[in-house]
């Protein structure tokens, strides 16, 4: 059986043309199959969340916009348009927390809000700045920036702070300003 080199040449040109597009599907398959998107799991607007413990609430995020990318291997949640926290200690006083950026990261149990920080006690004390970290474990705030602190007893400012979710603990550093004493 003799076949014309022409129809050879035609079945060899389908069969080298089909491997190839089907190799280039195939690699393009695998290439989406080893990238890992970087879109969150979920996309919520308006949040408003409250943190029970025991039923006693303990605290409540009010966020026009949350993005959760615990769909990833470092799980964080992030909130672009700013929080607004209220906490609730064990008394029931409130401490309020407002930032124009924050995020939340799940393994470390850290959150990082960015600017226009302001936490104010029930008790009147106000302190601001532009970054602060909050570890929820410890219930302890801490910043290595420029911060203002504002109380009954005066307006003080420095550079780097830490201090309890209650504002009983405070260590400053760099600090000046004038602070009426009691000795």
């Amino acid at each position: 059986m003799n076949l014309p080199k022409r129809y050879i040449i035609t079945v060899v040109t389908v069969l080298a043309v089909t491997l190839f597009f089907g190799c280039e599907s195939n690699f393009k398959e695998v290439q989406r199959s080893n990238f890992a998107e970087f879109v969150p799991g979920s996309d919520v607007d308006t949040v408003n969340i409250k943190y029970t413990d025991s039923g006693r609430i303990t605290g409540i995020l009010i966020s026009p916009k949350m993005l959760d990318y615990s769909n990833l291997e470092f799980p964080f949640t992030d909130f672009p348009k700013g929080i607004d926290v209220t906490l609730y200690d064990k008394k029931q006083k409130r401490t309020f927390i407002r930032s124009n950026y924050a995020v939340s990261y799940k393994d470390t149990g850290i959150i990082d809000l960015q600017g226009n920080v302001k936490i104010t006690s029930e008790a009147g004390q106000v302190l601001e700045t532009e970054q602060l970290y909050f570890d929820q474990k410890n219930e302890w705030f801490y910043t290595e920036r420029k911060f203002k602190l504002t109380d009954a007893k005066g307006v003080s400012t420095g550079q780097g702070i830490d201090f309890s979710k209650d504002f009983k603990m405070i260590n400053s550093q760099r600090i000046s300003g004038e602070i009426e004493s009691n000795e």
